[in-house]
């Protein structure tokens, strides 16, 4: 049995990330960081590749990353594997403050030419939508009003 190697452990089981393997890790991590609220937290090399984390900013106890990694040729595990993209429907959500909000991601998108789905108002709970493509064609929804944070505001203050 192995050592640890970190002194902090969760206190219960915590769901942590998920984990994309990508083309080109730096156009990733730029798309992110430009077009999402999320930040990297960290970027490794090692033999077989390049990996990172994008989290949101700021302490929590409850952490929860995108880990992308790009393997160097001939070192990806998966290679035999077709390389997994979240869409049309499976997606990463994100929660914006304003319905204008929406508007201008998909402004930007639309103009940068990576527009999944236009603004959109869907039934409760889903609120107001649109979806946009990462450099490796997952979908990433932004929407408003949809109510996740609210629901958890409401059951957390309880």
């Amino acid at each position: 049995m192995s050592e640890a190697i970190y002194e902090d452990h969760p206190t219960e089981a915590r769901w942590t990330h998920i984990a994309l393997r990508v083309e080109d890790i730096d156009a990733t991590i730029a798309w992110y960081t430009t077009h999402t609220p999320l930040e990297l937290i960290d970027k490794r090399q090692d033999d077989d590749g390049f990996g990172a984390w994008l989290g949101m900013p700021g302490e929590t106890n409850n952490p929860f990353i995108l880990v992308v990694a790009q393997f160097l040729e001939g070192s990806d595990p998966f290679s035999d594997a077709p390389n997994a993209v979240l869409g049309p429907f499976a997606h990463f959500g994100i929660e914006l403050p304003t319905k204008e909000g929406v508007d201008a991601k998909a402004a930007t998108a639309k103009e940068g030419g990576f527009l999944a789905m236009p603004p959109t108002q869907m039934p409760p709970p889903i609120g107001y939508i649109c979806m946009l493509n990462d450099p490796d064609g997952n979908t990433v929804e932004f929407s408003w009003d949809q109510g996740v944070y609210a629901t958890l505001q409401d059951r957390w203050s309880k």
